[in-house]
């Protein structure tokens, strides 16, 4: 798509200024029925939607793994619109599935699942809010308290280039939790979807509610800047949030500015802006389909999107003396093996990976090495034995690398899941970059004799998305989960951001979202890199998530049987 012009976004900032005042006069009601004709209007789009996306990542449309496009844009997209729907017909209170009250006293809601057909879709697999200790467990302030919040304003959107549906997504975060009208700046490494986007979101467009410019960061600085734009989000890095934050010609002023706090741009701005994700492998008695089967699911946390992925797998941190340790690792390195090479076609992915090789020599290529004519692939590559201060934990690849670190946990009798659980915590919080993300292992028979301490590693963890068994990409997926940083990143270390998206059930303090599944999960999951039969599964929830039935419920098990 060509840029749009400044004259053209100024005049799209002032349409959209003009609105402001109207929407807050759009009724409840009013406002789901928007969201259910973007349910509609997607639907009918689908098919060109996850067509162009994977035609961006290299993919044929018709193989396989385009099911990735279908599941990772397309389906989530519809999924957040009609639960945001469902939730304002309740008034913007939607009722939590189950509460509980914490050690410390604060509440935890089970927001998933809420509906019997979620309970048998997604067997064994639950996801709670955390509300922030000391705080209420409100929900839909904006709703709650209508007219006695911020004056209306506009909100610039800087959309994600990597996942299709995050550009939709925060935009609705943004009109109908936040209540303010949104510009979307389309990335341009995925701005070809941006016509396919403009007619899903039609109804809001046509509405003056939302408008959609494309270009570089000439553009996102132009409407940055705009006196009339009240507000900023950004899904991306942390370098795009300190440009706008802190200005500066350079690193070096960019930095003086932060010593000073003078910043370029004091908006409000929330943004989610990725993590070195840490995978805790909990030591305990694995047998070799356990294995197996999760080598496979780290794999998987790895390659999925071509590990472009903000909570891609980026250190699988194990316990030195685990007796499996060797075997584990091994079967992972298998299965990167035989998992195809794929396009690295976000920008700087080999930049970053040649920045990688030249500080780890011994890093181990254990994909296909790319040729001459396939230089647009980064392998799967895995760099052994880092330590807590290296440059791994505190460097995003965001390509095709995973770092592994070895944990001296052990007592007289061998390695210790206590220990482990202890001093994997204090490595994933102090040393691990970002806090946007991190997964937990925990074989059955070791959760039953340390739940205690498993209690307290999950309380512990300062990360907005944990997921226990499961890879923290799903709580992305389920969408009605919170999305973003753990509270309390200033704009001086802003690291994985700040505030949240998705939280479909409006909650106003949360903390963070846990997912936890079976530590086997039957049938193959989604986002395993081996699924067979993905792309008729991610065609069949993107038609049951437009409308859930019975009927359309019984073609997604028969599909997902098939993976």
């Amino acid at each position: 798509m060509p840029p749009t012009s400044l004259a053209d976004v100024d005049a799209a900032i002032d349409a959209l200024h003009d609105k402001c005042r109207a929407w807050r006069s759009v009724s409840l009601e009013e406002r789901a029925l928007l969201l259910e004709r973007c349910v509609a209007a997607t639907a009918a789009v689908a098919e060109k939607w996850a067509a162009v996306g994977a035609c961006i990542k290299g993919i044929d449309p018709a193989d396989v793994l385009a099911g990735e496009e279908w599941l990772a844009g397309v389906m989530p997209t519809i999924r957040n619109a009609r639960l945001l729907a469902r939730a304002l017909r309740s008034g913007g209170r939607p009722r939590p599935a189950a509460t509980r009250t914490g050690p410390d006293g604060r509440t935890i809601a089970r927001v998933f699942p809420s509906t019997l057909m979620e309970r048998l879709m997604f067997a064994g697999i639950h996801a709670d809010v955390w509300i922030e200790k000391g705080k209420p467990a409100s929900q839909g302030a904006i709703y709650r308290d209508k007219g006695k919040h911020a004056e209306p304003r506009v909100c610039l959107v800087l959309g994600g280039g990597n996942v299709s549906s995050i550009p939709a997504m925060d935009a609705f975060y943004k009109l109908f939790v936040e209540d303010e009208l949104v510009l979307l700046k389309m990335n341009p490494v995925n701005e070809a979807l941006g016509p396919v986007l403009a007619a899903a979101l039609a109804p809001l467009i046509d509405a003056g509610w939302l408008a959609i410019v494309y270009g570089g960061a000439e553009i996102g600085a132009h409407a940055a800047a705009h006196p009339k734009i009240g507000s900023l989000h950004v899904t991306g890095s942390d370098r795009t949030y300190d440009a706008i934050v802190w200005g500066g010609a350079s690193p070096d002023e960019r930095a003086a500015r932060k010593a000073r706090r003078e910043r370029a741009n004091d908006k409000p701005f929330s943004a989610e802006l990725g993590c070195v994700t840490p995978v805790l492998v909990v030591p305990g008695p694995w047998s070799h389909a356990d294995l197996r089967f999760q080598a496979r699911h780290v794999a998987s946390m790895v390659t999925q999107n071509a590990s472009f992925n903000c909570n891609a797998g980026k250190v699988v941190v194990v316990a030195k003396q685990w007796l499996q340790k060797d075997a584990f690792l091994e079967a992972l390195r298998e299965e990167l093996a035989r998992t195809p090479p794929r396009k690295a076609y976000y920008p700087g992915a080999r930049e970053r990976y040649a920045a990688f090789l030249e500080r780890y020599p011994r890093a181990e290529v254990v994909g296909r090495t790319p040729g001459e004519a396939e230089g647009d692939v980064v392998p799967w590559t895995v760099i052994p034995d880092v330590s807590a201060d290296d440059y791994a934990l505190r460097n995003e690849a965001f390509c095709g690398i995973v770092a592994v670190h070895e944990l001296g946990a052990a007592d007289a009798a061998g390695a210790s899941p206590a220990r482990f659980l202890e001093e994997a915590v204090k490595l994933a919080n102090e040393s691990c970059w970002g806090t946007l993300s991190c997964c937990l292992l925990v074989h059955p028979a070791t959760e039953e004799a340390h739940e205690p301490e498993l209690a307290r590693a999950i309380d512990a963890l300062r990360y907005g998305a944990v997921g226990v068994n499961v890879w923290p990409g799903v709580i992305y997926g389920l969408v009605s989960p919170t999305w973003g940083a753990y509270p309390g990143h200033t704009p001086e270390d802003i690291q994985s951001g700040t505030g949240v998206v998705h939280n479909t059930w409006l909650f106003d303090h949360p903390e963070k979202s846990v997912v936890s599944a079976p530590f086997r999960i039957r049938p193959t999951p989604a986002w395993f890199g081996d699924h067979r039969n993905l792309l008729e599964l991610g065609r069949r929830l993107v038609d049951f998530e437009a409308a859930p039935s019975w009927g359309r419920f019984a073609k997604v098990a028969l599909a997902a049987l098939k993976g």
